[in-house]
């Protein structure tokens, strides 16, 4: 059982827990910044400098976004999301480090003790709340340090400015653009090679290099010519695997969409749009590693788990004369996130 002692008054009171005595608050350890006006104006002044560090990396990112535009070349979108991360990274970093530097060097860090009161909503304790903002802005210097409340100030006032450009970038609604992918009848089935199309190595696939357990990122052989490789890519992405035909339960009206239990359904996920790209074999599953929706393959990839609310869709496959895997068609439903297609129906309707 516990017992409080009183020892006299409040700074004098000591609880005995369990036979041990609460040895109270440590010594406090004034900072060189609490005694020296020359280190607190050093102090203060490489906080201003983090804080417009943050300014000049917001500055950046607008001035990158224009200098350095996203093209069809894989190296252009690396060169662009290098300039504009650079430019972002400081700015977040400058704010957040100098908030830091703030609170470490000139905010007041003694330790205070204050008993635990009923809540309630008299004036008396409207007062003294009121009374700790004012202390809290003592503590702080935010109201006499003009240097660092002003360079604080405008570093968070343009700071969302670089939300606004990515929200351009975001343009309207792919509307029924994403029902027509550059796959077709007879388009051949290629591996995904290389970050860059224009560059990457075009290598069909025959049916029998398709092995039980193997998956395949697959590109449609015609990507190159389409004149936007990137967007079309994006779209047509498609991941091919083999299971044991027994395992799948096949729908009668699909039974000609596969070779001999290769099957190819399409690698954006119905959630949001995130590249399906974890092929399990063993349970068939394929998985979402963005928000971890899973769909099975032995059903036609109905989800299975996660946000996801609609199966992937399955891209009709059969074999060529030279033994390649071919597109029988496009796909027969839009590609991509649910609320697209919904989008689009409304849109239509």
């Amino acid at each position: 059982m516990t017992s409080i002692e009183s020892s006299g008054g409040q700074g004098g009171q000591l609880a005995e827990m369990n036979g041990f005595e609460n040895p109270g608050l440590p010594e406090h350890k004034p900072r060189i910044t609490d005694s020296s006006p020359t280190a607190e104006r050093l102090a203060e002044r490489q906080i201003a400098a983090w804080f417009i560090v943050s300014m000049i990396g917001t500055i950046w990112f607008i001035v990158a976004y224009f200098l350095f535009p996203v093209g069809d070349s894989g190296a252009l979108v690396r060169i662009h999301t290098m300039a504009v991360g650079l430019g972002a990274t400081a700015a977040l970093a400058g704010i957040g480090i100098g908030i830091i530097l703030w609170a470490k060097t000139l905010v007041t860090d003694a330790e205070i003790v204050e008993e635990r009161h009923d809540m309630g909503g008299t004036e008396e304790d409207q007062a003294i709340a009121l009374e700790i903002l004012n202390q809290a802005k003592d503590e702080s210097g935010i109201a006499r340090r003009s240097l660092i409340r002003n360079t604080l100030i405008a570093a968070v006032a343009i700071a969302p400015l670089p939300a606004i450009l990515v929200f351009r970038d975001l343009g309207p609604l792919p509307g029924d653009k994403l029902f027509q992918t550059l796959w077709g009848p007879g388009i051949r089935l290629c591996k995904d090679i290389g970050m860059i199309p224009e560059q990457s190595q075009i290598m069909p696939i025959r049916a029998a290099d398709v092995t039980i357990g193997s998956a395949f990122h697959v590109i449609p052989e015609n990507l190159r010519d389409s004149g936007h490789p990137l967007d079309e890519k994006a779209k047509a992405a498609v991941l091919l695997m083999r299971a044991d035909p027994n395992e799948l339960n096949t729908d009668p009206d699909r039974e000609s969409w596969g070779v001999d239990g290769i099957v190819a359904y399409s690698k954006v996920c119905t959630h949001v749009g995130c590249p399906v790209a974890l092929y399990e074999h063993q349970t068939h599953h394929l998985l979402c590693p963005c928000h971890q929706s899973t769909f099975d393959v032995t059903n036609h990839c109905k989800v299975i788990f996660g946000p996801a609310k609609r199966p992937l869709p399955q891209l009709p496959i059969a074999v060529d004369d030279e033994g390649y895997l071919v597109a029988q068609s496009d796909f027969t439903e839009p590609v991509g996130p649910t609320f697209w297609e919904i989008n689009t129906r409304e849109t239509n309707a």
